[in-house]
């Protein structure tokens, strides 16, 4: 219904808008007129509109019966519409506070919007652009607008401060600036509305205080959430606005120093946060096109994790101790596995943390690098520059290293060079994608790595999972049937009756009956007996029962002795291992 400009008035000095014309050519103001509020508008910063109607040289009814006419668009009386009756989220409400609009209805890929002047094409192109969706106006009275977009406006801001609360306080100093360049300073001002600002600093600060390790900000048609990741779980935490899902993004983009013009492809960043006088969070920033928006998650990268030290890990203290032989031995590759989230990094951080002395020279290549350790050489990859794994592998060989450790072996050339470096009088740690430690051997040799290569390189696999803590303080014994015990591993001398399995109960202290978590690891050495296996070609099954002649727990058997400790409960060993 977007209208062609139907008037032409007589040539002029100033070039008017096509709101003046219509009127100027319908006989409801002069020329001169015309022009000198037009003049007043610009030197007062307002719309002309504003200054027609605030003055009284034309009324609202007047002028909106008017551009009715002139530009053939349907005339409504907004007194008759329920505000709270009329879609919300669809158009941000920045627009519709500058340009004066309301949205009443939306169908197809077309919005129905009030406006006083539907000659505004740059409104028009604007909410183009932010909906992607076509505009057809209708005209109400501009006191009217006014009034309705500013009560839309209030609700908005509410619903925000609601969230935040009255007795949040934001500290601007707190958030990293200095990532801020220079050129992107004109964007800082366009994301610096308060209402955002203070949400997305409170949702970092309770993520902080909930123990989170990642926050989710998702978009969707009609709905904005953001969930916490507590303890592995995710939790819903809010449900702000639609409406300040570009903002919220821009304004996360410009601290994590990302392009907040580029919304059609991930980026991924960092962004600090001071949280106490001498201690300060990371975050790890990444950024995804969804069908209604960017979704952003943010990890917590805390450096503390990585000094807590191995016994607050809960390996059992023969696992302890293999670990602990493995990293002081002077050359080799000892390999992490797990999925993603199960604390690879923070059980290689810790291992460095370990070996982190004046005398050793230490050197990482990570994608990106988590954790920042002083001390240590960290290189961040990146692929696009050509600084992939296995060339900063080859550059660290010329760099005099005694440890390196390889963030993950993804191909051939880079399992290559890092068995040669383990080969040649480095230790060498990384991480692997599998199920299980025998299965990381076979995983090798599918990659084309030569069985007598990993034999002498590997001298130890850990297999890694993270089960939710039982809470200390509500736990309570489990009636577990005999049967069922047996069925989930243990065998009929572990079921003796001298220990109690405990199950979740819930608390103000904890999650659901759950506070943290604790590792479940299979540590297995690579001994002789395994090396012979290992160049006989032996699959993942002769492994793992060469692995249990060596003493050597599974995942399961592992969280099954959790469960015996009182650490964890049994549905939650079962939920995170197989068998």
């Amino acid at each position: 219904m977007a209208a062609v400009d139907p008037v032409s008035a007589e040539a002029s000095s100033v070039a008017l808008p096509g709101l003046a014309r219509a009127l100027v050519s319908a006989g409801k103001l002069g020329q001169k007129s015309a022009e000198e509020f037009y003049r007043k508008a610009q030197a007062n910063r307002t719309s002309f509109i504003a200054e027609l109607t605030g003055s009284g040289a034309v009324s609202a009814f007047d002028l909106a019966h008017t551009m009715s006419a002139a530009y053939g668009a349907p005339l409504l009386d907004l007194d008759a519409i329920d505000a709270n009756r009329l879609p919300k989220n669809l158009l941000d409400t920045k627009i519709c506070q500058s340009y004066r609009v309301v949205v009443l209805s939306k169908r197809n890929n077309r919005l129905t919007c009030a406006t006083a002047d539907p000659s505004d094409q740059q409104a028009a192109e604007k909410i183009k652009f932010a909906t992607q969706m076509g505009v057809d106006w209708v005209i109400a009275e501009f006191d009217k607008l006014t009034k309705m977009v500013e009560q839309q406006a209030t609700t908005a801001t509410q619903e925000m401060e609601s969230i935040v609360g009255d007795d949040f306080e934001f500290d601007e100093s707190t958030m990293d600036q200095s990532v801020v360049d220079e050129d992107d300073k004109g964007a800082t001002a366009d994301v610096d509305d308060a209402p955002v600002v203070k949400f997305l600093h409170k949702m970092l600060l309770d993520a902080i205080g909930a123990r989170a390790s990642d926050l989710h900000f998702e978009p969707y048609e009609h709905q904005y959430r953001v969930r916490f990741r507590v303890d592995g779980e995710l939790r819903e935490i809010a449900s702000p606005p639609v409406a300040i899902k570009d903002k919220l993004a821009s304004r996360i983009k410009v601290i994590s120093r990302l392009d907040i013009s580029e919304k059609r492809i991930p980026q991924d960043g960092r962004m600090k946060l001071k949280v106490g006088p001498d201690k300060v969070i990371d975050f790890r920033v990444s950024t995804l096109p969804t069908l209604f928006g960017e979704k952003i998650v943010i990890r917590i990268l805390d450096p503390s994790s990585a000094k807590l030290g191995i016994e607050a890990l809960g390996y059992e203290p023969e696992e302890k101790k293999r670990l602990l032989d493995a990293i002081s031995r002077p050359y080799g590759m000892i390999l992490v596995t797990g999925p993603t989230g199960s604390g690879k990094t923070v059980s290689l951080y810790t291992c460095l943390n370990l070996m982190n002395k004046p005398g050793v020279n230490i050197s990482t290549a990570e994608d990106p690098a988590e954790i920042n350790l002083p001390g240590v050489n960290q290189v961040n990859v990146n692929e696009k520059a050509g600084l992939t794994f296995a060339a900063a592998l080859k550059s660290f060989l010329r760099q005099d290293p005694d440890v390196i450790m390889v963030g993950e072996i993804r191909d051939l050339e880079t399992a290559d060079i890092a068995i040669k470096a383990a080969q040649t009088g480095h230790l060498v740690l990384s991480t692997l994608h599998t199920n299980d430690a025998p299965a990381t051997l076979t995983r090798m040799r599918n990659m084309g790595i030569a069985p007598f290569n990993i034999a002498s390189s590997v001298i130890l696999i850990t297999a890694q999972r993270l089960a939710r803590r039982l809470c200390a303080n509500c736990k309570q014994p489990a009636d577990i049937p005999y049967e069922a015990l047996i069925e989930a591993g243990y065998t009929e001398e572990e079921v003796d009756g001298t220990w109690t399995p405990y199950r979740p109960v819930g608390c103000s202290m904890c999650n659901n009956g759950y506070r943290g978590r604790v590792g479940i690891y299979q540590v297995m050495p690579i001994n002789e007996d395994m090396q012979q296996l290992i160049l006989r070609d032996g699959s993942s099954l002769d492994i793992a029962r060469q692995a249990k002649a060596d003493g050597v727990r599974s995942l399961r058997q592992s969280g099954l002795h959790k469960v015996k400790q009182g650490v964890t409960s049994l549905e939650e060993v079962l939920a995170c291992t197989n068998e």
